[in-house]
């Protein structure tokens, strides 16, 4: 550890962007919550990393499993746009052994600190990229990742920039045959933003799924809704839609004609003329 980084410890501390505040988790001795700029981000379990006590992080890592059963599956090469605590590049890591993943995150002090405090894998197993997601994502190489997660938020909101057609053809042009692209999406009751961008992924990839709890599927309250796309089909085995049904938050899945169903007349999201 730097002698400039602080050690983990609760309390609040200054990032490039805001600032971000460690708090502990009473239900663990050292389980701890991330809050940037007041606002939750990650929870991490320093002796667990395969637990994951945010619903929607349980529901991407069930998406996963479900196209690359950890049984089977040799190197896992995930993108991840967007990294808070490494949540989730921890669970993959400890899930799939020989596991290659770069993380995108634009806050360097926050990546430097997260590394520090929270023991993840030594590049190259986990890579930290200080940068713009979109940025990063236009410079990689073609049809060099497996898995590609979308979870950037400015706010209650993800970016516009990482929402639009052209965004997602930058993410599917990275993934090889049978790769996963999976969007964590904070939608409102009206489900306009969600339908936007649900749209936007629908544009790009053949084959589409929804995964999201029943009251945020009838639009009664603002939450996630997860959407998974591939070149294959994403049918949802039985074993999967018991999984999401058994957890504390139990969710539906939607394939493909439903998703297309749902997002009716919205129309897909585009950069503005002239955008680079």
């Amino acid at each position: 550890m730097d002698a400039r980084t602080p050690r983990l410890a609760p309390g609040l501390y200054p990032i490039d962007t805001g600032t971000a505040e460690l708090q502990r988790d009473g239900d663990s001795s050292d389980g701890w919550l991330l809050k940037i700029n007041g606002v939750q981000s990650s929870h991490i379990v320093l002796s667990d990393p395969l637990r994951l006590d945010f619903e929607y992080m349980r529901w991407i890592v069930a998406l996963v499993e479900e196209q690359f059963p950890p049984e089977t599956t040799g190197r896992l090469r995930a993108l991840h746009q967007g990294g808070g605590g490494c949540s989730m590049p921890r669970y993959l890591a400890a899930r799939y052994a020989d596991a290659r993943q770069v993380v995108v995150e634009l806050d360097g002090q926050l990546a430097e600190y997260v590394r520090a405090w929270f023991d993840l894998p030594k590049a190259p197993l986990l890579r930290l990229r200080v940068g713009e997601a979109r940025a990063v994502t236009e410079s990689l190489t073609p049809q060099t990742r497996d898995l590609v997660i979308r979870d950037v938020f400015a706010g209650s909101r993800t970016p516009h920039p990482l929402t639009t057609v052209e965004f997602v053809h930058a993410s599917a042009r990275l993934l090889d045959g049978g790769g996963l692209f999976v969007a964590n999406i904070g939608s409102a009751p009206d489900q306009v933003t969600a339908r936007e961008e649900a749209a936007s992924i629908a544009e790009v990839f053949p084959y589409v799924a929804i995964v999201a709890d029943p009251a945020m599927l009838k639009g009664r309250r603002f939450g996630n809704i997860i959407v998974a796309a591939s070149d294959t089909p994403l049918e949802g085995s039985a074993g999967l839609r018991r999984r999401l049904l058994g957890g504390g938050v139990p969710a539906h899945y939607w394939e493909d004609a439903q998703v297309r169903s749902w997002i009716g007349v919205a129309r897909p999201r585009h950069d503005p003329p002239g955008a680079s």
